[in-house]
């Protein structure tokens, strides 16, 4: 397909209450507001076109940047091509899925997560964090640096209650994630996650909570998933 065929799809996919949702978190015109679900039927016709997902990430557009991701091919793109995408994630559904997703299952997840984390700029910090969430998701524990893990983790310990706003909530998501993830660090996560106890996000004015890391923790737990690994960071 191209980007044109692509954009007249996204239109016909707009849904308008999407898109009020995707606004009060921060997406910004103009969008179409369309559905994972839908982008998800583009995505069958297109596969993988890494060209066509950085010709599509470029535009700006949030549902287009989305699809973007779900359709990349994570081991051609190069760091500069991550490196430009992350400084195009305005909001979160991008810096904290889209970029991070893509980032983690390629060749330079690890080193560009520890190079972002280190951002000023809030979007950017927090899509370090979640490609963090997202490497441990689907790398074999032997081929992860722990002890710079067990490092982070006790970093969110002492920083996440004064870090920007959505920096702590992927903070946050990031312990859960070790500790679901990574079992020799379980033990360790479920420690800081019982210090920093309950994390306080803004989000946007909306119902939706940030999850409270040791009970949710325990629940992984409880449903015997701890150590289980996903192929792939993308959903």
């Amino acid at each position: 397909m191209t980007k044109e065929e692509v954009f007249k799809e996204l239109e016909e996919y707009g849904n308008e209450g999407t898109k009020k949702v995707f606004v009060k978190h921060g997406a910004r015109e103009p969008f179409y507001g369309v559905k994972v679900q839908d982008l998800k039927k583009i995505v069958k016709k297109i596969k993988k076109d890494y060209q066509l997902s950085l010709e599509l990430y470029e535009t700006g557009n949030s549902d287009a940047m989305y699809l973007a991701g779900l359709i990349a091919d994570p081991i051609v793109m190069t760091k500069d091509d991550l490196k430009n995408w992350v400084k195009g994630a305005y909001w979160y559904m991008i810096s904290e899925y889209t970029v991070p997703w893509v980032a983690a299952e390629g060749n330079f997840g690890f080193e560009l997560a520890l190079e972002w984390i280190e951002s000023d700029e809030e979007m950017i910090a927090s899509a370090g964090w979640s490609t963090f969430s997202s490497l441990v998701a689907v790398k074999e524990d032997t081929v992860l640096e722990l002890n710079k893990l067990e490092e982070l983790l006790y970093r969110v310990e002492k920083e996440v209650h004064t870090a920007k706003n959505r920096v702590r909530y992927t903070m946050n998501g990031f312990v859960i994630a070790v500790a679901a993830s990574v079992v020799s660090l379980t033990d360790k996560a479920r420690q800081v996650a019982s210090k920093i106890g309950k994390v306080h996000v803004e989000m946007g004015g909306t119902s939706c909570k940030v999850p409270f890391a040791s009970d949710y923790i325990q629940k992984i737990i409880d449903r015997g998933s701890l150590g289980k690994k996903r192929k792939m960071a993308r959903c």
